[in-house]
């Protein structure tokens, strides 16, 4: 037996539905990337990338390729991502990378990005039924995914209020899908969503408090 074949077997029953294998661990390793983003660890980026790997396999099973193509993007951004961690200014702390809120400017290209790409994606899934059988659902969360990594990868706390809007759609998506696990980890990403908006709305707050009482020094220096 394959490896891919084996991660499209049933690993258990749980709610009176089927669990496979690459449901199962890509949710679970996916769950600590989450913790990992939390933390601000440039682990995030490798553990979401083995995520989507595995995930490929799940969406596919389940015959859903708006999710197929989430996890490729997931892939893709992650990479991405990686690299502006690696690029980012860091804090005193432990040289974390520094977060902030996003400008205006950059919530409205956030937002008007996501929508337009919404619009465009979910166009493209309903032109094109073999590409998902639930084509604006998955387009939301196809294009909100790519808002919310984006938003991660630039140290935005906008990035915990783009997955809560994403939660929203994948909880129920993924039960109805009959992906039980993967609803079930929602649920548990939603607990992680909310404690990592908290705390890096905090340190962003600190760090804007911190920043006036650095500029003098710079000054003085230059």
């Amino acid at each position: 037996m394959s490896a891919l074949s084996w991660l499209g077997d049933e690993a258990f029953t749980a709610l009176g539905q089927h669990v496979i294998w690459s449901d199962m661990i890509g949710n679970t390793i996916g769950m600590g990337a989450l913790a990992l983003g939390w933390r601000r660890s440039i682990w995030t980026w490798p553990a979401q990338f083995l995520a989507g790997l595995i995930l490929v396999t799940a969406y596919a099973t389940a015959h859903l390729g708006g999710g197929v193509g989430k996890q490729l993007l997931v892939i893709g951004v992650s990479l991405w991502g990686w690299r502006q961690w690696h690029l980012g200014r860091r804090d005193t702390e432990g040289g974390h990378l520094t977060v902030r809120f996003a400008t205006w400017r950059e919530r409205a290209v956030l937002l008007g990005g996501t929508v337009a790409g919404t619009l465009a994606v979910g166009a493209l899934f309903t032109a094109v039924p073999q590409l998902s059988w639930n084509p604006w659902p998955d387009a939301y969360i196809f294009v909100g995914t790519l808002a919310a990594m984006v938003s991660q990868a630039r140290g935005l706390v906008e990035f915990w209020f783009a997955w809560l809007l994403v939660d929203a759609v994948g909880i129920p998506l993924a039960f109805s899908s009959g992906l039980a696990f993967a609803g079930l980890v929602y649920v548990v990403y939603l607990v992680i969503v909310l404690w990592g908006l908290r705390d890096w709305w905090l340190r962003s707050r600190r760090a804007d408090r911190a920043a006036p009482a650095r500029e003098p020094a710079l000054s003085r220096a230059a």
